[in-house]
């Protein structure tokens, strides 16, 4: 009783299955952009990503024990990287302000784009180091030790974002 040109409502819903697929490569996507970009939180999202996908399979393929040692490696980097950042900067000899600022300055330095992600870590370490000891010649040197962890703890998540990524390809493609 439909005309050609109407469509009927269920033939326009996209399919759970293919929601799910479509949100977890969104979302892995998404995440290995934010191993770079500060105010994403990169592994986690890719976690959700791949947990999607592999709902969408059924865990046929990523079953439990596999989504386990992921989830256990994005608790890994999460550590990696907050140790790497407080080891950077308390190696020189940090106050808490430098480490504060290079926290600061990497999240603010986000918004002057792949400059300010760089050199925001150091400005900010600086700038605190400088607020915490008023005239003190380390300043510099306590910003190139925050600067160093802060690119010490990026190479981990990036390095752990794609172990995680070639564990789950091989998982869902590799029998």
């Amino acid at each position: 009783m439909y005309h050609e040109s109407y469509r009927r409502y269920d033939d326009c819903i996209m399919d759970s299955g293919t929601l799910l697929w479509v949100l977890g490569i969104i979302l892995v996507l998404a995440g290995l952009a934010g191993t770079l970009l500060p105010l994403l939180p990169g592994i986690p999202l890719m976690l959700g990503g791949m947990l999607l996908v592999a709902w969408a399979d059924d865990f046929s393929r990523v079953g439990a024990g596999m989504l386990a040692v992921l989830a256990a490696l994005t608790v890994l980097s999460l550590i990696a990287e907050a140790v790497a950042a407080a080891l950077g900067a308390k190696r020189v000899g940090a106050s808490r302000a430098a480490v504060t600022g290079a926290a600061l300055g990497a999240l603010l330095g986000f918004l002057a784009g792949f400059i300010g992600i760089v050199v925001g870590p150091f400005i900010g370490a600086v700038a605190g180091e400088l607020l915490a000891r008023p005239g003190t010649s380390r300043a510099v040197e306590v910003g190139v030790g925050a600067w160093i962890g802060f690119l010490i703890g990026t190479v981990a998540k990036i390095a752990i974002a794609f172990v995680m990524l070639g564990l789950f390809i091989a998982a869902f493609f590799i029998d």
